[in-house]
């Protein structure tokens, strides 16, 4: 990136400026739950159109992509070829599930192999298949989305590629596109329900409450609470202040806790270690799932949130991506802690892609199913939460 030195001239007026942007600023953080609510709210008119609930059906069901990796080695044939078998794999499932949401758990394109100025692009193409069949989603942020350029070495030997594109002529064509900038594309569609959050949890982007609307009584049936866990740009961690940011929208939305909820986020906390099976182990009750072939790469740190969550008996699970070898669910507590399943044929890893499907029944009884729905239609790892 071409660097500039500027000689700025003190005047009175641009330290009247100065103070009157760090008041601003400082203001943005006091109103970070005020600013959520507003947000939810516009949220909750547009649920009213959108459709997100049981709409007299007798369940609601919702599709789990993780790691779909779009853009990886977008400079040759292979990674193309991943973004079409990625595609593949989310229309099956879409066209065998039926799902009435689809939650994006991270992970959506490959900004570190991605030599394209707008990363937006590869995002828009991993929600085509969502989008063209009308259904509603909401995305969070994985490591991988807003993660600095990795220059190919390859690059740099006698026969390599072009290290500048002839377009453009600049080395800015490697540096991505931002979190904000990548939710602004995402939430401008008609069918996201997708949200940046509060400001105040910046850098932190993605964190917003969705509710699933009842058919038997006025209100939500069920709560859906999306956080981003980090990483790329900045370090991977549910930050203390997004903690915070949680225990007082939840409070708001579900002060009793009688109302069940369900927690999404890209990387897994460090209680997924305790309570998972060890690498290569079978996987034994009282977990249930179907590959567990590597350790969990869990957050840098843990301030709070799973403290926060294990004191809310309405919290029935918190799924995550991120280890593409994983799709247990292990019990923490009264809530389980489960991975998705390695939608993408981008990332790491040859094991077979899936889904997970989770499945919410009002009547007669209440009831949080979980499944993960493999490319060749099989179902595995089926679960009542």
């Amino acid at each position: 990136m071409k660097k500039m030195v500027i000689v700025h001239i003190i005047t009175r007026a641009t330290i009247l400026w100065l103070l009157l942007m760090t008041k601003l600023m400082a203001l943005a953080k006091e109103v970070t739950v005020e600013e959520s609510r507003r947000n939810e709210e516009e949220k909750l008119e547009q649920l009213k159109t959108t459709g997100i609930g049981f709409n007299g059906k007798p369940s609601f069901k919702i599709a789990m992509f993780a790691d779909l990796h779009f853009g990886e080695n977008a400079w040759d044939d292979w990674g193309a070829l991943q973004d079409v078998e990625s595609s593949i794999v989310m229309s099956n499932v879409l066209d065998r599930e039926l799902p009435d949401f689809v939650v994006y758990l991270g992970d959506l394109v490959t900004a570190n192999n991605l030599p394209n100025p707008n990363a937006a692009q590869h995002w828009q193409q991993a929600l085509a298949p969502t989008v063209t069949r009308n259904i509603p989603w909401a995305s969070v942020f994985g490591n991988h989305d807003d993660a600095p350029f990795v220059w190919n070495s390859t690059w740099f030997g006698p026969s390599g590629s072009p290290i500048l594109p002839a377009a453009t002529g600049s080395l800015n064509y490697y540096q991505g596109t931002t979190r904000v900038d990548l939710m602004a594309s995402d939430s401008s569609s008609q069918k996201s329900l997708s949200q940046a959050g509060p400001q105040g949890l910046w850098p932190s982007v993605s964190n917003f409450v969705i509710p699933i609307a009842s058919s038997n009584a006025a209100g939500a049936a069920a709560i859906m609470y999306f956080l981003d866990s980090g990483g790329g740009s900045y370090p991977e961690v549910i930050s203390a202040s997004q903690v915070s940011w949680f225990e007082e929208v939840s409070s708001q939305h579900n002060p009793t806790a009688s109302i069940p909820e369900i927690v999404f986020w890209h990387i897994p906390s460090i209680a997924y270690s305790a309570v998972g099976p060890q690498p290569l182990q079978p996987i034994v009750a009282p977990c249930v799932g179907n590959i567990n072939y590597e350790a969990v790469a869990p957050q840098e740190a843990e301030w709070g949130i799973m403290n926060s969550l294990a004191s809310r008996s309405s919290i029935k699970a918190v799924f995550v991506g991120h280890n593409h070898g994983l799709d247990w669910c292990c019990p923490s507590g009264s809530m389980h802690l489960c991975f998705a399943r390695h939608t993408g044929y981008g990332g790491y890893g040859s094991w077979i892609r899936g889904t997970r499907i989770v499945e919410l029944v009002e009547s007669p009884v209440f009831q949080i199913k979980t499944w993960v729905t493999l490319e060749n239609g099989s179902v595995v790892s089926s679960l009542l939460l």
